[in-house]
């Protein structure tokens, strides 16, 4: 049910341009490689591929069945060799520039899934993103894209994205969390032995942006993988041991080794006139928090004011006391605690340097870390401004079937070679689908016939690259095929690739925020440096994928939970005799009932076909539209459908009383003077209504409030009484139009009834009403009820406000103005008189002036 929710709000917008006269382009295609689909072969014994056409063909049934108005002679997949062998020459491209790369890394690995995650693909409870496996820690060497090339650009130009809200700002918001550029200094502390041989251990470099907080310094902690650590522990067993088991533990983990014989010490102890506590040794641990590609895998424990340095003090130093050196600007140092105190409350932001720091008490937070590094930066270089980033370089491999091959050759003699253009594509071996009932990982290493190969370079024996790419590289270009999809001999022609791209809308769910979106981004500025897409959409789209992004809410289905255990609750389960009052048949308790996402194991999924048979595909479309705003979560709710089904059938009663009309000769519409009050208000409600529905589908894209619109001017056709066919043409022609690209095969028929059966001609040849131009005549009146604490006083005929007024979120004017016109009618001066100089608590405008309630 949500692909046919997104799928439905892109095709409504993509008719509704249609219908105002842009040349569209409405692709569908498949996005077919992935865990899901490999998994759900495995679970069955049969082939990926075979699985994935299958479920294609019935997908394709259902996009079919919901009306789509898609451009089926671009379609592709993702897992054809025709495709895929340009996502491969996109690799190579990348890889001649030194933005692919192999590399050795701790990197997350899912027990389930059999394969690697890239740290996007892990939760912050350190969760896969796909099967939700406690993620573990490995060392293995990968294949990388070097995303962090690009990360000055992809920080800069989400400025761009945002202007006009054509982003929206929590995905900017999370997309600049990513990156995650912080500034700070470099930190530089010597290492000493504290035994007789007087080793050295030269220095340790930590990244910190609060080089206010050194002399709060307790403690030094590296990562497992420190370059240090890794060369101690050749020779310390025991630290030999902790690594290997620290590989296992969670990263918020507070585990901890203490280096035996080392210290560091404080590098502000080298200039005179600091407090005493800081030419104390430090002590120096090895910590499983600290991560290896943060700064420089090293942190410095500042336990006064920092959680998880406190959190790791505590466990490994409690009873020893935590320096405060920070206080917060607002607060007198008599009112904290004792400086090293264990008994305080912990106070992480900027502040003011308390007076245990000596010759920087006083100073602000920005103040001190300044004078830091201008102190620390002379001859020994112990700090320099730096800056870190959060983002690392995309991890890519995966070692599953399903996939793309990565086009490396591995040759003993000439390291790892590319596979040369002309070799492409590098196919998948075709495997049976008795080999996937084993569930042994990676069936790719294993298939010798197709490892084993020839060095492009030097003709030696070699093997194939045995990993797969992540499935996110497919989908960070493949929107960019739609525009050649047939050329072989390339991604896509330049020319055309300027011609159409950027996309102009794309509509997407915000769960690839900092997935999908964020390497399509990289991949589309990359591809506008190569000879592909040179122009990168011109100089004012900087490279950028997509103009405008909508990002579409979760579908919800009703959750049935048994309230003893939990337990999801199967359809059969739950007697639903009375709706409201819904029964455990085993039990005759009252179930829990909740929102969740549609899940299989949830027993709350709803069969978009099922639907559509039975309601209709138009139906079903508004239905989902008229639920919820397109950003928020849709909770499905079937039986209030039938509204939908009432609606359209006022509308096709509509259509009873009005003669067939030819299209080339439809009744024009009276001169305004001339119409009746009634048939003007019928005439300004559509004009308000063009407005409002123009404006929903091109730029706040509030399909609920189209639905709402068009459902009142249905309510005023059918109650107008008149016999002007030519304005209730004229309305019910504007209706339909407006309504066509959310009901197309309905509006066809509407459309066909109100013409000449002879005419041949669809809606959507038809342009999308537009307003007429001018302001409404000044003697339109409408009638307004008069309320005093919601007990209607009278009522008075005034004119209908101007649009400006009903478009201001500001009410307080159009309050003014509906005050002042009640006041110039005989009865509303006599009331307003009467009450003179009473004060009211507020004065309430409904419907543009059709109500006013006097609250007081």
């Amino acid at each position: 049910m949500g692909h046919l929710r997104v799928y439905t709000i892109a095709d409504v917008i993509a008719r509704f341009k249609l219908m105002q006269g842009y040349n569209v382009l409405f692709p569908m295609g498949w996005d077919a490689f992935g865990l899901p689909a490999e998994n759900a072969a495995i679970d069955r014994g049969v082939n990926p591929a075979d699985w994935t056409r299958q479920n294609v063909g019935k997908m394709k049934d259902q996009l079919i069945g919901m009306n789509g108005g898609f451009d089926w002679s671009r379609e592709f997949m993702t897992c054809d060799p025709d495709f895929y062998k340009h996502t491969q020459r996109i690799f190579l491209l990348l890889h001649e520039h030194g933005l692919a790369y192999q590399a050795n890394s701790l990197v997350n690995y899912d027990p389930i899934d059999r394969t690697v995650l890239a740290n996007e693909q892990v939760d912050s409870n350190g969760f896969s993103w796909r099967s939700g496996a406690k993620a573990e820690k490995v060392i293995l060497k990968q294949w990388f894209l070097r995303i962090t090339e690009f990360k000055e650009e992809l920080l800069a130009d989400l400025d761009h994205l945002s202007r006009n809200d054509h982003w929206p700002e929590r995905v900017l918001a999370m997309q600049r969390n990513w990156l995650g550029r912080s500034e700070g200094a470099i930190l530089k502390f010597l290492l000493s032995s504290t035994s007789s041989n007087h080793s050295t251990y030269g220095s340790v470099k930590v990244f910190t942006t609060r080089p206010d907080t050194i002399v709060g310094v307790q403690y030094i902690a590296l990562s497992v993988s420190h370059p240090l650590v890794v060369t101690l522990a050749d020779k310390d067993p025991c630290l030999k041991e902790f690594v290997d088991q620290a590989l296992g533990l969670p990263e918020d983990s507070k585990a901890g080794y203490l280096l035996p014989g080392i210290v560091a010490q404080n590098p502000l102890s080298s200039i005179t006139d600091v407090p005493d506590c800081v030419s104390t040794p430090l002590p120096v641990y090895v910590a499983p928090y600290v991560l290896q590609d943060y700064g420089e895998g090293a942190v410095m424990g500042v336990p006064g004011h920092d959680t998880r340095d406190y959190e790791f003090w505590k466990l490994h130093k409690n009873g020893t006391p935590i320096r405060e050196v920070i206080r917060p600007v607002h607060t007198s140092e008599s009112l904290l605690t004792n400086y090293e105190s264990d008994q305080h409350e912990l106070y992480t932001k900027p502040g003011i340097l308390t007076s245990i720091c000596g010759k920087l008490a006083g100073m602000t937070s920005s103040g001190a870390s300044e004078y830091v590094i201008r102190s620390l930066s002379g001859s020994d270089d112990l700090a320099q401004p730096a800056e870190n980033w959060r983002i690392r370089d995309w991890l890519i491999s995966r070692q599953r079937y399903w996939g793309t091959p990565i086009p490396i050759i591995h040759c003993d003699r000439c390291g790892a070679v590319p596979v040369p253009f002309n070799d492409l594509p590098v196919e998948l071996p075709k495997l049976e689908g008795e080999w996937f009932r084993r569930k042994g990982g990676n069936p790719l290493e294993s298939a010798e016939d197709w490892v084993k190969t020839k060095c492009p370079s030097c003709n030696s024996f070699a093997r194939r690259d045995t990993d797969t790419m992540d499935t996110f590289v497919d989908s960070s270009w493949y929107f960019m095929r739609f525009v050649d999809p047939h050329n072989a001999a390339e991604p896509f022609s330049p020319d055309k690739a300027d011609a159409i791209l950027p996309v102009d809308i794309y509509l997407g769910g915000i769960e690839h925020a900092i997935l999908h979106l964020l390497y399509a981004r990289f991949l589309s500025k990359f591809l506008a440096s190569s000879q592909l897409w040179p122009s990168g959409g011109g100089e004012d789209n900087k490279a950028e994928p997509f103009r405008r992004l909508i990002t579409q809410g979760m579908v919800h289905g009703r959750t049935f939970s048994d309230p003893q255990t939990g337990r999801f609750l199967r359809p059969e389960e739950v007697d639903l005799s009375m709706p409201l009052q819904p029964k455990i048949v085993a039990t005759g308790e009252s179930p829990t009932l909740s929102w969740e996402k549609m899940s299989k194991s949830k027993y709350n999924g709803v069969d978009p076909s099922k639907c559509i048979n039975t309601y209709g595909a138009d139906v079903t479309r508004a239905h989902i539209l008229f639920q919820a705003p397109v950003s928020q979560v849709l909770e499905w709710e079937e039986e209030r459908i039938v509204g939908i089904q009432r609606w359209f059938g006022r509308i096709w009663r509509i259509l009873d009383t009005l003669p067939t009309q030819k299209l080339d000769q439809q009744p024009s519409i009276p001169a305004i003077e001339k119409l009746t009050e009634a048939e003007m208000q019928l005439y300004i409600t559509v004009q308000h209504t063009i407005s409002s529905v123009t404006t929903s589908l091109s730029t706040t894209f509030a399909m609920n409030t189209v639905i709402s619109d068009l459902i009142k001017l249905t309510n005023i056709i059918t109650s107008i009484s008149t016999t002007n066919d030519a304005i209730l043409y004229y309305a019910t022609s504007s209706l339909l139009r407006m309504l066509a690209p959310i009901a197309p095969a309905f509006c066809e028929e509407c459309w066909e009834r109100l013409h000449s059966p002879t005419s041949g001609s669809s809606i959507f040849t038809q342009p999308f009403p537009i307003t007429i131009d001018g302001p409404p005549p000044e003697n339109i009146s409408q009638q307004c009820a008069v309320q005093e604490n919601g007990k209607l006083r009278f009522a008075v005929a005034i004119p209908i406000a101007p649009e400006d007024l009903l478009k201001n979120k500001d009410q307080s004017n159009l309050c003014a103005w509906v005050i002042a016109e009640i006041e110039k009618t005989p009865e509303g001066a006599r009331w307003l008189e009467s009450r003179k100089g009473r004060e009211w608590k507020r004065i309430v405008v409904v419907k543009g002036g059709k109500t006013v309630n006097f609250v007081g």
